[in-house]
């Protein structure tokens, strides 16, 4: 209950701050907070994929520290918003790049996801991105448009790539993260509005995928293949979810992804538009493998396996209503642009 506060407190700090000092030490506080909740199994792995985060985030930290001491001592503004020197925007670019695990700093994020619980997997896909992002939003005017379209190309691109021969279902997510966080940068220094946007939809999916599997146990594609036995329905559900979260058409997920592409086509970007959907058909390749081994495979019954029992505990009230919100979502289209 501490950590979970203390993840809470240290967001709200971020979010909330005007100060560089003081966005840097909410950032501390959730380093520090997801730490014990990353190793609590005390698995080597879990140890591992702590010591791994510890060390990234460090760097990380201290990246942010750097450009905003840079920025004071150029301009003497330590507001968050007012970052106006070009080195110091340069250092946040890849601090924040390193914090959300953007490609080329992504190869801690998959290792970090895999080494922890679904639970903590959860967290640190959804909660801890939000800091790094409020704070790319807020200083989003300042930055470089064309830095933060090629991260964002290439994170889409290596997300796709790398998740394809994956069997581990946490690797799968982790990978499925960088390329959603792909499309949330290439889009920020445009229309931050829509980041934000895409961000609350892509959490609310992945938390709906990881409170399912954590409710199936599943970890692994062979284990996900035998798991229609304990909850059908859920499993049904789970491979709409994945498909929102790939965004095809009918379901939430699609929602931000048309907005992004229209804002795009309106700053005459559109090869980028082009090339970034392109890029995300490979991530849709390995939804539909999950969504395949959920749903549609039964497995060999040449081999002696075991059937998982029904559970005989439903399914949580919550998991029901983000199930429902990450596929019914897409008809609300109309009123986002009232909104933002």
């Amino acid at each position: 209950l501490i950590f979970i506060a203390s993840l809470l407190l240290g967001t709200t700090i971020t979010i909330s701050s005007h100060h560089w000092v003081m966005a840097w030490t909410g950032l501390e506080i959730n380093t520090l907070a997801i730490l014990p909740l990353i190793s609590k199994s005390h698995h080597p792995r879990a140890v591992e994929a702590a010591t791994k985060y510890f060390l990234t985030q460090a760097a990380a930290s201290a990246l942010v520290l750097f450009s905003s001491m840079t920025n004071a001592w150029q301009t003497g503004q330590w507001d968050i918003t007012q970052l106006t020197h070009p080195t110091s925007c340069l250092i946040l670019t890849s601090a924040i790049a390193i914090k959300l695990g953007l490609v080329p700093f992504h190869f801690w994020f998959p290792e970090v996801l895999q080494g922890s619980p679904l639970t903590t997997g959860l967290l640190l896909s959804t909660v801890m991105k939000l800091p790094p992002i409020a704070l790319l939003y807020m200083t989003s005017p300042s930055l470089n448009p064309t830095l933060l379209t090629t991260l964002a190309i290439l994170s889409t691109a290596l997300g796709g790539w790398m998740g394809l021969n994956q069997t581990q279902i946490r690797k799968i997510l982790a990978f499925s993260s960088i390329s959603h966080l792909g499309w949330m940068t290439i889009i920020i220094a445009y229309n931050p509005k829509l980041t934000l946007l895409n961000f609350y939809l892509y959490a609310m999916m992945t938390a709906t995928v990881f409170l399912t599997l954590n409710t199936t146990k599943t970890l692994k594609l062979s284990t996900l293949m035998t798991a229609w036995a304990k909850t059908p329905p859920l499993n049904a559900m789970l491979l709409l979810t994945l498909l929102s979260l790939a965004g095809l058409p009918p379901l939430t997920g699609f929602l931000p992804k048309w907005l992004i592409i229209q804002e795009l086509t309106k700053q005459d970007m559109t090869p980028a538009a082009t090339l970034i959907s392109l890029l995300s058909l490979l991530s849709l390749f390995f939804y539909l493998r999950l969504a395949y081994c959920t749903t549609i495979t039964l497995p060999p019954h040449t081999t002696n396996h075991m059937k998982q029992w029904r559970t005989g505990k439903p399914a949580n009230i919550s998991i029901a209503i983000l199930t429902t919100m990450s596929v019914m979502l897409l008809p609300l289209s109309p009123m986002i642009p009232t909104l933002i």
